[in-house]
């Protein structure tokens, strides 16, 4: 084979936004490397420079006439694109919010820019991944790295002990997963693509018990990814001890990944058990939505309240993927697009809080509105939009996700996610409420004593462009929505892999 025809199969051209990460990466490592600490002044504007320039790569991948890439490993379609760029535009805005945060712990900036960067490509590569041995390689990539961002603060051993737990319900249901992809290895007679695991699995056993294993270990595997119940144990105390920054990113971009993943296999690799797998993931969904909104009426932890948050959020998202529609995907990649601003938005204002005050106790934010109006609006917002309040970016992503489970026929599945949307929208107001609604005599010592507001301190500009980015972002997804539904339906009706899988499951429901 010539050199011309192996790079012609190989397409590496579908990696590009990969390969300027990668090499965004090597150069912040090398310049922190050899400049030491005074190069933390650039070295992070750098890092988010690389990956903007890598979410206009993406742009231009939008429509290429040959997604495939290293001989049927990666899948550049359109889905994965907007995957990418989700997780991509995270770590942006996560190094943003964390300049300030990192430089107070007293910890280096340069490594923590590095592993981050290192998550973001294992997430990255996790979107497109079509065959078995890329996808876990990159679910270890990025789940190494969030291993480590988790317990960077050394010093302080709320976050050891987080990165701890992490590291070992990590372990067990990364060990997990793999033995669910091995089975599917096996089953399918020697096979590593998912399309060929699929024809192998047609083609011999069928229906099996050891092919319904296969799917519920890897649905494990990818549970404990987004924060499913009851694979969410780790997600409070994780979310409690870490770097608030680590939080934002794995709430957003180990979540986004996670979700490419579920879409990729199970609609690939398991269309035989397509009726197992829709009835697990309503099982989840069920249980995230009620488990979520319900322990999060009781918090006093901010950071715990956006756990139980985000637990919950994964349940609404689930939605879209059960449906198994074009407007059910769409719904996916639309929520998912609002929820990457909306959240960060929140966790900018809690670390902006946390720097000034020491605390996140959410008694302590009673009467903020008094000192810090900036961030009150911007919490305030994050947390409506959240809630799915009108007009708000959420408010649409929430209405698409329902309807579209509606349109399938998931009657009582949306009518809980109603009931628990009104649960959810309580405890986000309660903390509207104590910001702006308590008289001045009523304020938390933390308000009565916080600080002259100052954006001069080392990296707090950078947080205050997060936080100002954000909000607007927030604000006019809601209001500016269709670029955004546009964009979210666009990257399923170019997606040749879902649009085979829902003409089919529309020809199957005529044939009944």
């Amino acid at each position: 084979m010539s050199f011309a025809e192996l790079a012609a199969q190989l397409n590496a051209g579908t990696i590009l936004p990969e390969a300027i990460v990668i090499a965004t990466l090597i150069v912040v490592l090398m310049v922190d490397l050899i400049v030491g600490r005074t190069s933390t002044r650039w070295t992070p504007y750098l890092a988010i420079a690389g990956l903007l320039a890598s979410v206009v790569a993406l742009y231009y991948q939008w429509d290429v006439s040959n997604p495939i890439g290293f001989l049927g490993g990666f899948n550049g379609d359109t889905l994965s694109v907007v995957f990418r760029g989700i997780i991509a535009l995270s770590a942006a805005v996560t190094i943003l919010m964390s300049i300030a945060y990192i430089e107070q712990s007293g910890t280096s900036l340069g490594e923590f820019v590095g592993i981050l960067l290192t998550a973001t490509i294992g997430g990255m590569f996790l979107s497109g991944a079509d065959e078995l041995v890329m996808i876990f390689i990159s679910l270890e990539t990025l789940s190494i790295s969030s291993y480590l961002l988790t317990g960077y603060t050394k010093r302080d051993p709320r976050s050891n002990e987080a990165a701890l737990k992490y590291l070992l319900i990590g372990a067990s249901s990364s060990a997990i997963f793999l033995y669910g992809v091995s089975l599917l290895y096996g089953l399918s007679g020697g096979e590593t693509r998912l399309s060929a695991i699929a024809a192998g699995l047609a083609a011999g056993t069928g229906q099996s018990l050891a092919l319904v294993i296969a799917l519920v270990f890897a649905i494990a595997g990818i549970a404990f990814k987004i924060s499913a119940v009851p694979f969410h144990q780790w997600t409070p105390d994780v979310y409690e001890g870490s770097p608030t920054p680590v939080v934002a990113f794995l709430s957003v971009g180990s979540k986004a990944a996670g979700f490419a993943l579920a879409i990729r296999l199970m609609v690939t690799a398991f269309p035989l058990v397509s009726e197992q797998w829709h009835f697990i993931f309503t099982s989840l969904a069920i249980l995230s939505m009620v488990l979520g909104n319900v322990v999060a009426l009781t918090q006093t932890s901010m950071k715990r309240l956006l756990a139980y948050s985000s637990i919950a959020q994964a349940g609404f998202v689930m939605l879209g993927l059960i449906a198994g529609t074009e407007a059910g995907y769409s719904s996916m990649v639309f929520y998912m697009l609002v929820y990457l601003f909306m959240n960060l938005c929140g966790f900018t204002c809690v670390i902006l809080f946390s720097l000034r005050t020491g605390t996140d106790q959410i008694s302590e934010y009673s009467g903020l509105y008094q000192k810090d109006p900036l961030l009150t609006l911007g919490l305030s917002l994050s947390l409506l939009s959240l809630g799915g309040i009108p007009p708000l970016a959420g408010f649409f992503g929430k209405l698409y996700l329902f309807w579209a489970g509606w349109q399938a026929g998931l009657y009582l599945l949306v009518l809980l996610g109603l009931v628990t949307s009104v649960i959810s929208i309580y405890y986000y107001i309660r903390v509207v409420k104590m910001m702006v609604v308590k008289e001045p005599q009523e304020m938390s010592d933390a308000v009565k004593n916080y600080p002259a507001i100052t954006w001069n301190l080392p990296g707090m500009r950078a947080l205050q462009v997060g936080l100002v980015v954000t909000l607007i972002a927030t604000s006019l997804a809601g209001i500016l929505s269709n670029p955004l539904f546009n964009l979210a339906n666009g990257s399923v009706a170019k997606s040749q892999m879902l649009q085979s899988t829902v003409i089919s499951s529309q020809v199957s429901a005529v044939q009944q």
